[in-house]
């Protein structure tokens, strides 16, 4: 079970050192424009992710006047687990900890808090180049199918070094074989783990979008990245010169993307933006619900100003999806009211304000 029972995020942006305490399902985070609400969005998905969403150099999340940046968080459990990351700013590492342990791969905190973020770039999944999509089908694979991390990372190795010697120019045929076995041998049981994950998603997702808008004729396809008839290991052998000319691998399972076709036409030139981010809204509720029904695991969802986004219809509809998954989700809007009356009676929904204090920084108090 992923919740998140307290929060305290320190030297964070603007926001004033701060402890919650969020409610296990909806939590509605509200404010004025730059207030600091996606702030606190971002404090989460650092401390799972290791990464922000808004900036690639951490060190610019750092308060100005603070040295570092520290972020904990405790989640629900029988027992309970910790997890804390800290960045200096005159350092480039980050220092995390899990269950009190030093030195854990930041893999192992990805594993302890599975994230999803629906903000406005996300809802660019679509239109934006295959790495998004690549990433959005690896974080399913990651959180459900046990040996694709080290699958992933023997890949992504042996890509590097044939990418290497690709660019060196004169290649002993002997030394880049051994590279192209290594990334055949690890690319093609990547693609199996991605190909299973991948049947199992596809009814998840089919019914998840059937729910938000009905599109016949809309299919989503796992594409791997080279030819569906041959080995990889075959087809690294024969583009071997045209490789190098372009100075790079062109197949492969780095170049693996997910097709959205509606009616045989690329969605992203038939769709309206609000279907578009409906189909992104689908695909990202079905990685939660997958995750329930094969791992009995929650994802976390981190949701940026959801009224902006959709219409007070699909709005509806959306919650409504996200209330019976059973799982925790952090939202962020201008208005207090423009989610009050989408939940159910039973649900329990907490409310934060945040608001600027008269000393600059932002600070975020429960409602009530």
């Amino acid at each position: 079970m992923s919740v998140t029972q307290q929060l305290t995020f320190q030297g964070l942006r603007n926001l004033a050192p701060v402890t919650i305490h969020p409610s296990p399902r909806i939590n509605v985070i509200y404010g004025v424009n730059g207030s600091g609400k996606t702030s606190l969005l971002e404090g989460i998905h650092i401390l799972g992710m290791g990464r922000s969403f808004r900036t690639r150099q951490l060190k610019n999340a750092i308060q100005s006047e603070s040295p570092y940046m520290t972020l904990y968080g405790r989640l629900a459990g029988d027992p309970e687990v910790t997890l804390g990351v800290r960045r200096m700013r005159t350092q480039r590492e980050l220092e995390l900890r899990l269950r009190g342990e030093k030195g854990v791969r930041l893999a192992e905190l990805v594993e302890a808090m599975p994230l999803q973020l629906i903000n406005p770039d996300a809802f660019r999944l679509l239109e934006g180049s295959p790495a998004g999509r690549r990433e959005f089908l690896d974080w399913g694979v990651f959180h459900v199918k046990h040996h694709f991390l080290d699958a992933w990372q023997r890949t992504r190795r042996a890509v590097k070094h044939r990418n290497a010697l690709l660019r060196r120019g004169r290649i002993a045929a002997s030394e880049i074989a051994v590279w192209e076995q290594e990334l055949a041998h690890w690319g093609e049981q990547m693609d199996r783990l991605r190909q299973a994950w991948f049947s199992e998603f596809l009814p998840v997702f089919d019914e998840t979008l059937k729910k938000l808008l009905p599109l016949p004729g809309l299919t989503l396809r796992y594409a791997r990245g080279w030819d569906k008839q041959r080995s990889l290991a075959d087809v690294l052998h024969d583009s071997r010169e045209t490789d190098q000319q372009m100075g790079f691998t062109q197949q492969g399972p780095q170049r693996a993307d997910l097709r959205i076709r509606l009616n045989k036409q690329p969605a992203i030139e038939v769709l309206s933006r609000g279907q578009q981010k409906l189909v992104v809204s689908a695909l990202k509720l079905a990685q939660g619900r997958l995750l329930e029904s094969t791992a009995q695991r929650h994802c976390i969802y981190l949701i940026d100003d959801l009224p902006a986004e959709l219409d007070e219809h699909h709005r509806r509809q959306f919650c409504t999806l996200l209330e019976e998954m059973q799982c925790q989700a952090f939202i962020t809007s201008v208005e207090p009211t423009a989610l009050s009356d989408v939940w159910q009676p039973t649900t329990a929904v907490e409310m934060f304000h945040v608001k600027h204090s008269e000393q600059g920084f932002s600070q975020c108090q429960p409602d009530g």
